[in-house]
This record gives C-alpha cells, sequence and structure tokens, in this order.
C-alpha cells in the first residue's frame, strides 16, 4: 500500500507538469501583455488573456478531479475583456496562475528529478564501467569514483535517496495540488448554481436512460416472447380441437406448444437478465466482468481491481457497459486483442476498455455509445471515448460507486 501510494503521488506530481508547464507560459503572456499595454499594442491581445486562462483552469479542474474530489468545470468566459476580469471566478484564477506557474512547476521538476535520480544511483554500479568517462560522474557525489567500491557507496547514496524520496513526494503532490483545489473550487454561490444544472443533466439523463430500457424491454417482449406465447396460444386450441379427431395428431401438436413455451421461458430469462443479470448478485462484479471479457469474440485481457462490492446500481451500470462495449468490438472494431481495465478507489468505480482496431467509433447521434453516456450520466459518472481512424479505440468510464 506504501508503494502504491508513492506510485500515485509520483504519477499525480508529474502530471501536474502537465498543467503547471503551459501556467507558466500564460504567465509569461500575462506579463508580456500588460507591459505591451504601455504603448497600446496589448489591448489588442488582451482578449486572448481570458479564454487562455480559463482554458487551462478547466485542464487543471479535470485532472484534480481524476485524483480526488470533483472540481466542476466552469464553462466559458464571460464575453469582453472588462466583464471577463471582473468575474470572480475569473480573478480566483488569476491568483492561481502565478501560484501553479511558479511553485507547481517547482515541485514538479524537483519530484521527478529526485525520482530520476535516485534510479540513476542505485543502478550505477551496472553501468558506470561501459559508459562514456564523461558521463560516468553522478550528481550530489562529493567524491571520484574509480573502483567498484566507490561505484557501491554511489548507490547507498541512491537508496538514502529514494528514501527521501518516498518519504516527501506524497507531501509534494498535496502541496502541488493545494492551490488548484482552494482556488479553482467555485465559490459557494456559483457552486449551488452548478450543483442544479448538474442534478437537472443528470435527472434528464435518467429519465432518458430509464426510457431507452424500458422502451429496449418492450420491444423484446413485443417481437419475441409474445409472438411465442400466441403460437403456444395456437396450437394448445388446435390440440383441443384435434383430440377427439386425431390423438396422434394432437400429441404432434402438444410436442410443438411445448417446444414455443421453453422458447418462451428462455426469452423472459433472457429479459430478466437484462434487467439485472443474477451474475452480479452471485459472484459480484469483478467476476461478472471477467466473464463478459472470456465469452467476448476477440481475444480480452483483463486487469480487474474490485475489492469491495458497490451500490447495485453502479454494478449494473458498469456490467452493461463492458457487455455493450466489447459487443462492439466483436462486431464491429476488427480487433485482434482487446483489454479491459477496472479499478475501486475508495468511492469511484473507473472501468478501461481498448482494443487495437480500425477505430472511427462515434459517441455522438443515435449509437449505442450514445446510449452508454446516458446511462453514465445518469449515475454521476463520466464517459470518454479516443477513437482515431486507424485506431486504437479507447472507452473510459468513471463512477461513484457508494451506495
Amino acid at each position: 500500500m506504501r508503494a502504491r501510494a508513492v506510485l500515485d503521488a509520483l504519477e499525480h506530481l508529474v502530471s501536474g507538469l502537465s498543467t503547471a508547464l503551459p501556467a507558466f507560459i500564460v504567465l509569461t503572456w500575462l506579463l508580456a501583455v500588460a507591459l505591451l499595454c504601455a504603448v497600446g499594442v496589448g489591448f489588442l491581445l488582451a482578449p486572448t488573456l481570458p479564454r487562455l486562462i480559463r482554458a487551462l483552469a478547466e485542464r487543471e479542474r479535470a485532472r484534480l478531479s481524476r485524483w480526488g474530489t470533483e472540481i466542476p468545470a466552469m464553462g466559458p468566459v464571460p464575453a469582453g475583456v472588462r466583464a471577463a476580469f471582473a468575474d470572480p471566478v475569473v480573478r480566483r484564477e488569476l491568483r492561481w496562475l502565478p501560484v501553479h506557474g511558479t511553485l507547481g512547476l517547482s515541485i514538479g521538476g524537483v519530484g521527478a528529478t529526485l525520482a530520476v535520480q535516485a534510479a540513476q544511483d542505485i543502478t550505477y554500479p551496472l553501468w558506470w564501467r561501459v559508459a562514456p568517462r564523461e558521463e560516468t560522474i553522478p550528481n550530489f557525489v562529493f567524491w571520484s569514483v574509480r573502483d567498484d567500491l566507490d561505484a557501491l557507496a554511489v548507490a547507498f547514496l541512491g537508496l538514502a535517496l529514494a528514501t527521501v524520496f518516498m518519504v516527501v513526494i506524497p507531501g509534494m503532490a498535496r502541496l502541488q495540488a493545494w492551490p488548484g483545489r482552494r482556488l479553482l473550487a467555485p465559490p459557494p454561490d456559483v457552486d449551488l448554481s452548478l450543483q442544479v444544472a448538474r442534478l437537472s443533466a443528470t435527472r434528464a439523463a435518467a429519465l432518458d436512460a430509464h426510457a431507452q430500457e424500458l422502451r429496449r424491454i418492450e420491444r423484446t417482449l413485443h417481437d419475441g416472447t409474445q409472438n411465442r406465447l400466441v403460437a403456444v396460444n395456437v396450437l394448445l386450441g388446435a390440440t383441443r380441437r384435434a383430440l377427439a379427431r386425431d390423438p396422434a395428431a394432437a400429441e404432434a401438436l402438444l410436442e410443438q406448444a411445448q417446444d414455443a413455451a421453453e422458447t418462451a421461458m428462455a426469452e423472459l430469462r433472457t429479459v430478466l437478465r437484462g434487467i439485472l443479470p443474477p451474475v452480479l448478485a452471485d459472484r459480484g462484479l469483478a467476476e461478472a466482468l471477467a466473464g463478459l471479457a472470456a465469452n467476448c469474440g476477440v481475444p480480452c485481457r483483463t486487469d480487474i481491481d474490485i475489492p469491495e462490492r458497490c451500490a447495485a446500481s453502479a454494478e449494473a451500470t458498469a456490467y452493461f457497459v463492458a457487455a455493450e462495449a466489447l459487443t462492439n468490438v466483436s462486431r464491429h472494431s476488427r480487433a485482434r486483442n482487446a483489454a479491459l481495465i477496472a479499478r475501486q478507489r475508495g468511492d469511484r468505480l473507473s472501468l478501461r476498455i481498448e482494443d487495437d482496431g480500425i477505430g472511427g467509433a462515434d459517441a455522438s447521434g443515435g449509437s449505442g455509445l450514445a446510449g452508454i453516456r446516458s446511462r453514465i450520466e445518469a449515475h454521476g459518472g463520466r464517459f470518454a471515448v479516443t477513437s482515431p481512424p486507424g485506431g486504437p479505440t479507447v472507452l473510459e468510464m468513471d463512477l461513484p460507486c457508494g451506495p
């Protein structure tokens, strides 16, 4: 668990560089525009600043949401430079920008450098003799390396750096994220309006997903099971009339009626499994997902880590998303390999399905992916599809899994 926490913190820290470096660039551009305002040119460039700052802040909000409490997006900035800079959210983003562009960049750089240096020093005795002479002098070493004993001392220094790294890296990751969590979170009044808007959208998505599910069940019952039951009724009527005239023919009709009844029962069981698969209640989500992957028409690798049971609605959603996605992989992707990765971290459940097929999947319009999106958003989750022409296709889902 300690190693996992350290690796998560390192990943968090390094991912922070993806917003810290652009923040430093935008901060430099902000200062340049401010200086150019003295000669009038800066006023022509000023309209670019609110949009750049908002785009970067939204990227940081999305990054922080993947590592903890969700920070909702703020949407587009108000029209006009004066109105934009008068907006309280934009002002908070302006306060975040220099902190993340300097402190966040420095912390991320130090953490990444410390990790690389520790790994280099620990492995130093293995490669110092074969490396070019000018590249064999390690950093932070005040003695000359002439033999294996000196190289072994460098390895011990690397172990010391690794120990320091493991102790301080979680705190560094929290320190790097602190300005964003404090300044990019919406003010209380904005937060309330966003919650209302988000709940309204979630309610609409839930109603739409419910209506689609009812239409699917009704279509299945109408086109399949109902026709089978009508056939059973017709056969029973014919059997009743044939009993007096031709008992042998009546026996054949009874066999046909029995076959039709068994088919109708099988279709009813299929519909019931579609409402809530029994495998979820019997064996849990992890084994249910493993079963889907095993039955996929394409060889599918699994990496499932779901140590606890989730809410029934969350498990059902994840199951149906995986079933629909793997069905699409089998039917449309022309893939040779696929992978299913599922993780439970606290009260969040994530699912990732990827394949090496032809790509080109479209989550808009009336495709099956749009139905998946509606089902996930109805539970307050997030859904994303990356599928460039030529592949690969990556489907990612994240949703709350608490009660």
